[in-house]
């Protein structure tokens, strides 16, 4: 992994390239300030400081030049990123508009996956001069996190089951003195059905397991986290497509991010009593996998009728949920890849947000925005919960006619939490098909840094 402290240092006057970063209205008055022959560079590079534009300005001499990026939303995370990934090594000091959470655009721009690249292209060391170094250690454990699920994303499935994840959490924990168990085989079948159920076709090295993490004092608020852990989704017997399955590897995503999350809580040392839950397996494709019509009985006693094989997610995290909820915290947070029906409704880039509690909701949604990590809240309408019945279970795993097909997935879920546990379900890509600056096509964080506000909000650290 990119050593991001290296990047980020505090500026001590050292001889640095300067880089300004203007918005447009600020624009016309920094250039009549200007000298003639940079007012000519910017009038050739039809430079208007729009955002993303970038202009090297001329200096006295041939190696003293300096940069000017344009800012139009003066906020945006990622207008470090797109200067970063163009310029070459060296030392450079930020100037004008700016924020701490730019310098984390800067540092993901640095980000490679090079784990299977026999020669990788060497980055370049730029390191940023930044005025506030009390930031640093917040911007470097935030670019880690981002990294930490990129990587486990971008992980091929064979690399990355339900056992690497296991030794992800481990290792994660025993950085913190963290406490984890792990639950399988007839323990998990007997304790955890659903979760058994849905890994049960796979191979013995890909076995299906409960994961989890405690850590911090128990007399702080308890704060469960939890993510969606299927290591490769076939569809099982109601088996995808090719297209829909090639980039099934991603289908942990949800683990990654609990485990992104779960480490910044412990490096921030919040004082929270942190449960950590990661229901993991493979829906594979194999005699004993389980079937349409098939009923199983859940954690909770709940029977659930499955109507799709490919409707595995909420079966697993179902179970999770009522584990977090047997020891009473005071908030549970659950990531998920799990429907395509969000990405059908919000696209990509936006995380669909369900949640039990509109204070938390506001909270989240006032995050999204200001730490430039969009998410969209969506209805747990109450009148679709009709569309997960059935006539011989409890409840149905999925709606018949694909419509809602996000909000009655939460509202499942929704099934498996105590009335009055505030509760929040962020149903994620955790990819991206498309790079953009600071944001390489592959694995993707997408709602971490705002759930990560909320936390440390919720629980400032003394």
């Amino acid at each position: 992994m990119t050593d991001y402290a290296e990047l980020l240092q505090p500026d001590q006057g050292q001889p640095a390239r300067t880089i300004t970063v203007l918005g447009r209205s600020d624009f016309p008055d920094w250039l009549a300030a200007q000298p003639e022959r940079t007012r000519a560079a910017a009038l050739a590079a039809r430079f208007e400081a729009r955002t993303g534009e970038m202009l090297v300005v001329p200096g006295d001499g041939p190696s003293e030049w300096s940069v000017v990026l344009g800012d139009a939303t003066e906020k945006s995370v990622w207008t470090l990123a797109s200067a970063a990934g163009r310029l070459p090594e060296g030392l450079y000091r930020l100037m004008g508009r700016n924020s701490a959470s730019m310098t984390l655009g800067w540092l993901l721009a640095h980000y490679r996956f090079e784990r299977y690249l026999s020669e990788a292209e060497p980055i370049p060391s730029r390191v940023l001069l930044t005025s506030d170094p009390a930031s640093i250690s917040e911007q470097v454990h935030l670019a880690e996190a981002v990294a930490l699920v990129r990587d486990l994303v971008n992980t091929p499935a064979a690399d990355m089951g339900p056992a690497e994840l296991q030794h992800e959490a481990e290792t994660i924990a025993k950085q913190f003195g963290a406490a984890t168990a792990v639950t399988k085989g007839h323990d998990l079948e007997v304790g955890y059905p659903m979760i058994h159920a849905v890994g049960q076709a796979a191979d013995k090295r890909h076995a299906p397991r409960l994961i989890e993490i405690e850590w911090g004092n128990p007399a702080h608020p308890r704060v469960a986290i939890i993510g969606k852990g299927v290591s490769f989704d076939s569809g099982g017997l109601d088996i995808k497509p090719a297209s829909g399955m090639r980039i099934m590897k991603k289908d942990m995503g949800g683990a990654a991010h609990a485990l992104a999350l779960s480490r910044l809580i412990m490096q921030a040392r919040l004082p929270v009593r942190l449960h950590m839950l990661l229901p993991t397996a493979e829906n594979a494709i194999a005699g004993n996998a389980f079937r349409p019509g098939d009923i199983l009985r859940s954690r909770l006693g709940m029977t659930v009728e499955v109507d799709n094989t490919d409707a595995e997610g909420r079966l697993i995290l179902a179970d999770a949920l009522t584990k977090a909820a047997e020891a009473e915290p005071v908030l549970i947070l659950d990531f998920a890849t799990l429907t395509g029906a969000a990405r059908v409704a919000l696209g990509p880039d936006l995380p669909a947000l369900f949640t039990n509690d509109q204070s938390l909701a506001n909270e989240l949604n006032a995050a999204s925005i200001a730490e430039d990590d969009p998410v969209w809240q969506l209805p747990l309408w109450p009148a679709y919960d009709d569309m997960l019945k059935s006539e011989i279970a409890d409840v149905a795993n999925s709606s018949e006619g694909g419509m809602a097909g996000a909000i009655t997935a939460a509202l499942f879920l929704r099934k498996f939490v105590p009335v009055g546990t505030p509760w929040a379900h962020l149903d994620t890509w955790a990819w991206r098909a498309a790079a953009k600056p600071g944001r390489p096509k592959g694995g993707e964080a997408l709602g971490l840094r705002a759930a990560w506000a909320v936390l440390k909000a919720r629980f400032p650290s003394s």
